[in-house]
Parts: C-alpha cells; sequence; structure tokens
C-alpha cells in the first residue's frame, strides 16, 4: 500500500484531490504520493503565514527560541524513522542519512543561539540613535533534493528566529521525509508560522511572484536561480540565493599521498556527488599525479555502489532520472571524444534504479564537457599542473565561485593559495565542513547573499534606524 502523506497549512495537515508518486531511485517503485499544490493551496498557505507574523513577530526571542528547539529535539527523538525515509527517497546510504538528520537537528538548535541586539550609532548629549533588526514578513522557501532535511532546517530556523513566517516547498522528488517532519512538528509550532506545501516545479514561479511573500530563500541550480532573481524583481522581493559550483580541489606536491587519497575520494563521491560543493575539478600536480590519481583509483574498486538501505553500500543511486541521463550523457560525451578513465565508464541499462558507476578520468582537457560543467554525481575529473599559479588560475578560469580546496603538507602555504580562489569557501586539509558559526555563500553566478552565521540571521531582517533628539521636547 502506498502512503499517503499531507500538507502543513495554518497548523493542519491537509491533502488535495490531485497527487504526486514519489519514486524510490533504488528501485524505481513508487513508494509515496503527496499533494499536487496549486495557486488555491498556495495562497492558503500564504495567507495562514500573513495572519500568524502579527502575532509571531511580536514574541521575545527567546520565546521564538523556544520553539526552534523544539523542532530540533522533534527530529532528533524521529531519527531512526526520519533516516530510513530519506534514504527510500533520496538513495543516500543509510549511514549519511543519519548524518543529514542529526546535523539538521544540530544546526536548528545552533542557528537558534544568535541574538538581534540593537547596535548604538551614537550617545551624545544632542542625540541617541540605535539600529534595531526587524522580520522581513513572509518567507518563501524552495528546497532542492539532494539533502532535502537539512536545506529545510536551514531555513526554517532562522526565518522564525529573526520573526518571520515560512512557506516551504519541497523537491517533488523528496518531499516525504519533510512533509512527515510537518507532522511531528505541527503541535510544537504555532499554527501559520510554519507551512509546509508541496507540487511540481510549476509551484515555484507562483511562489516568487507571489504577492504577500516578502523573501525568496532557494537552493538549486544557477539557471532556476537566474529565473527567481528576474521573478522576484517585479516586486523587489529580498532574495537569498545558493546556486551551483564548479568546485576545484589543488592538490600540492608536498601533499601525502597515501593520506589524501581516500579524502579526495570522498570529497567528489560523498551522497554519489550529489553536493554543491563536492570537488567537481582535482588538480594535482605533476609531481604526484601518477601516483595519486592511483591510489584514488584503487579506493575506488572497493567502494560498493548500491542501494542506500542495503548494509555495505557506501554510493547510492544518482536521486532522479532526469539527473541520472545527464550525468550519462557527460560520461558518454568523454567516451566519445576518447578521454581516458581510470575506473568506471559503462553502466548496465537493464539493472532497476539510477545507478551510475564510480567514474574517474585520467586528465582530461580544460574544455572538456565533464571539467567545465557541474556533474552532479559520481564522476570525477583529474587533472595535471606544472605550477602552483597554473592552477589557481585554472580553478578561477569558471563562472561559478562556491567552494574549493587546498591539500599540502604546509598549511600556510594553503592559506596563501587559498586565499587566491574566488569562492566563497575554502578548506585547507579538509572537505565538505560547514559550520552554523560562520556563513556558506557563493562568488559569481553561484549564489547571492549568505545561510548560516550571523550573517545569514541577517537575512531575514531588515535594518531599521531609531534617532531620538534629546531635549527639543515640544511643549
Amino acid at each position: 500500500m502506498i502512503t499517503q502523506y499531507k500538507n502543513l497549512i495554518n497548523g493542519k495537515m491537509v491533502g488535495t484531490k490531485d497527487v504526486l508518486d514519489v519514486v524510490n531511485p533504488a528501485n524505481e517503485e513508487v513508494i509515496g504520493q503527496v499533494p499536487a499544490c496549486g495557486a488555491e493551496e498556495l495562497n492558503q498557505a500564504v495567507s495562514a503565514a500573513r495572519a500568524a507574523f502579527k502575532e509571531w513577530r511580536k514574541k521575545p526571542i527567546e520565546e521564538r527560541r523556544q520553539v526552534i528547539h523544539a523542532i530540533s529535539a522533534t527530529i532528533k527523538e524521529n531519527t531512526d524513522e526520519l533516516f530510513r525515509l530519506l534514504t527510500s527517497e533520496q538513495g543516500k546510504p543509510h549511514a549519511q542519512a543519519k548524518g543529514e538528520i542529526l546535523g539538521a537537528s544540530m544546526m536548528a538548535a545552533a542557528q537558534s543561539m544568535f541574538d538581534l541586539d540593537d547596535e548604538i550609532n551614537e550617545d551624545t548629549e544632542e542625540r541617541l540613535s540605535r539600529t534595531r533588526r526587524v522580520p522581513v514578513g513572509v518567507v518563501g522557501g524552495i528546497v532542492p533534493w539532494n539533502f532535502p532535511v537539512m536545506m529545510a532546517v536551514q531555513k526554517i530556523a532562522p526565518a522564525l528566529l529573526s520573526g518571520c513566517t515560512i512557506v516551504l516547498k519541497p523537491s517533488p522528488f523528496t518531499p516525504l521525509t519533510t512533509l512527515r517532519l510537518a507532522e511531528l512538528i505541527k503541535d510544537v509550532v504555532p499554527a501559520g508560522v510554519v507551512n509546509i506545501i508541496t507540487g511540481e516545479d510549476s509551484l515555484g514561479p507562483l511562489i516568487t511572484g507571489h504577492p504577500d511573500i516578502d523573501k525568496i530563500t532557494f537552493t538549486g541550480s544557477t539557471a532556476t536561480g537566474k529565473k527567481i532573481m528576474e521573478g522576484a524583481s517585479k516586486d523587489l522581493k529580498r532574495i537569498t540565493l545558493e546556486l551551483g559550483g564548479n568546485d576545484a580541489s589543488i592538490v600540492l606536491p608536498d601533499a601525502n599521498v597515501e593520506k589524501v587519497a581516500e579524502q579526495l575520494f570522498w570529497s567528489s563521491f560523498t551522497n554519489a556527488g550529489q553536493i554543491c560543493v563536492a570537488a567537481k575539478r582535482i588538480y594535482i600536480h605533476e609531481d604526484i599525479y601518477d601516483e595519486l590519481s592511483a591510489a584514488i583509483a584503487e579506493y575506488a574498486k572497493n567502494v560498493k555502489v548500491g542501494d542506500g538501505a542495503q548494509q555495505g553500500t557506501a554510493v547510492g543511486p544518482v536521486q532522479n532520472k532526469k539527473q541520472y541521463e545527464r550525468v550519462l550523457e557527460l560520461v558518454q560525451d568523454a567516451k566519445d571524444n576518447g578521454y581516458k578513465f581510470l575506473v568506471g565508464g559503462d553502466h548496465d541499462p537493464d539493472i532497476p534504479g539510477y545507478y551510475v558507476p564510480i567514474t574517474i578520468l585520467d586528465n582530461p582537457p580544460e574544455d572538456a564537457r565533464i571539467v567545465a560543467e557541474e556533474q552532479f554525481g559520481p564522476v570525477m575529473p583529474l587533472m595535471k599542473f606544472s605550477t602552483t599559479e597554473e592552477a589557481i588560475s585554472r580553478a578561477n578560469a569558471s563562472e561559478y565561485g562556491l567552494a574549493g580546496a587546498v591539500w599540502t603538507a604546509n598549511p600556510e602555504e594553503g592559506v596563501r593559495v587559498a586565499e587566491q580562489l574566488e569562492t566563497g569557501t575554502v578548506w585547507v586539509n579538509e572537505f565538505l565542513h560547514l559550520s552554523p558559526n560562520a556563513p556558506f555563500g557563493g562568488h559569481k553566478q553561484s549564489g547571492f547573499g549568505a545561510e548560516y552565521g550571523k550573517e545569514g540571521l541577517l537575512e531575514f531582517t531588515y535594518p531599521q534606524v531609531i534617532t531620538v533628539k534629546k531635549n527639543n521636547v515640544p511643549a
């Protein structure tokens, strides 16, 4: 029996006549159905959020903080149920799914700890001037399919702490865990403060263009981000866009090959490569290229690809058919151009599920599609470089600027290189680490605004300056 899920609107779980099927990418079987919302349901959710905003914004920040803590605790208490459901709809192995659920709980709690204290601009005998932060209003959140729970929480928590209310749209590919979470938190969040509705991709433009939504926070592709920015411009909505990346890693000649090989592998292949900040281009100095590329390829041969619910699986399927076909297209392009494969390059179309074998390419040219485009799948090109300056130049030769990494035995040299990379985040001898205390956002066409940290919270507020002229009270 296929489970029917409902939306959260104004504190109640509600359904629709029309539904969408949700497919398990490991076997292509329908595992759930969710409401197919349109303008009517969106209007209901926005009206509920607008009505709730009037009172929610007045709540003391400590009271709002306690609600976020309750959301965090609810997620943690239901970890086992949620991570198994997440694997069934997203495909990632159980261990990674559990990490996402626990990470979402932790992130919610951590993001709730910031304050919005007034700042004194002037306090003299003549006047007192202070800046306070006021909530933007009703937020429209649009969430992708690669980390559906984490991305939902990282939009909900700062929105609520700031005093905003939110209407959240999960991806139609991965809405189940978020809707189950909605059911679990509906009694700990005041009605209308959090609303979660599902629908096709066509629901997104309706959210962006809704006149009673004041801010859009979106995580997804750069192409869609541009459309959102255009749509939001009609009534000057505030926007936060966390978009695509073609993230480069630079491995300097003094790097320890034995230690770095495994870490480089997982910097690319965690979540089947479906991470915006995954290493998608790896530049290795020519002195260690042959040894390191061989070590990475050897490690890859022992990594099990399969159903994330099966024991021992380390890399799951690509999440949806559209992305699966795109990754296969990029692999086929590499084959058609005669590029050398160290691992992978073939797949069995008769096996159910969206499985792409782990694929590693050996020094393809810079203009190869597999290098120039974001793969967002289990494919990794390794490239050789001669000088550090050359590697920096090649890493920066991209329209994207989300994240990057430098690997070296000399951290000071690593920092020197990192400071020359045109990205919002750079790791030295580390990968995929995001902190709730540090802002995360892209340069160039990788985004607009920031998430996490105090900067991420302030994205949901306006500054308001109040100036009082002293000793000038009218009689």
